[in-house]
């Protein structure tokens, strides 16, 4: 038997370990966290953290916020081709007319929203935005006329497809409309 109990007996594993590593001391118990930079160092820490978390804010695409937080809407008619919808939704058509129906009530945005897609067909439009806001000032937060929007494009043969509109944050759409037949 050993007289250290630090010691391992020579033939044993530990007593090859401790040949192989060589000595070894033991380090203090800290108890305390490092502590953290003061002064100029902290300020200048703080104002690189701001100014990052700045930086990232500005880099939000609020497409893909709104997409990640499902209120992108889009659809297409089946015989209209997939590779239209999602040149509608990138935003390669460009607007030639637009309807704003923020601050409206359902009933006047509806009768407004009807005649404006008579009259952008009647002008040969075949791309219109229509602004109906993400819904923040509506009663419990809910988009209303953003689905009042939806239901009546989704009922209309002249559309051919529709989706949320790039860069809006969620709050307009793109309507592709169908040409006029006779011209």
């Amino acid at each position: 038997m050993h007289d250290s109990d630090d010691e391992p007996a020579p033939d044993s594993d530990a007593a090859a370990f401790r040949a192989a590593i060589g000595a070894v001391r033991r380090l203090p118990d800290v108890s305390a966290p490092p502590r953290p930079p003061r002064g100029k160092v902290a300020a200048a820490k703080r104002q690189a953290d701001e100014r990052a978390a700045l930086a990232q804010s500005h880099n939000v695409d609020a497409g893909a916020l709104a997409q990640a937080m499902g209120e992108l809407v889009a659809h297409r008619r089946h015989d209209v081709p997939a590779d239209v919808l999602r040149d509608l939704q990138r935003g390669r058509y460009a607007a030639q007319d637009e309807l704003d129906l923020h601050g409206l009530d359902q009933r006047r945005a509806e009768a407004l929203l009807r005649e404006f897609l008579i009259h952008a067909s009647e002008q040969g439009n075949r791309c219109v935005r229509i602004l109906h806001g993400s819904g923040l000032h509506s009663p419990g937060g809910r988009p209303v006329l953003k689905a009042l929007v939806e239901r009546i494009l989704h009922q209309r043969a002249d559309v051919l497809a529709y989706a949320t509109a790039p860069k809006s944050g969620g709050g307009a759409v793109l309507a592709l409309l169908a040409r006029r037949r006779g011209t």
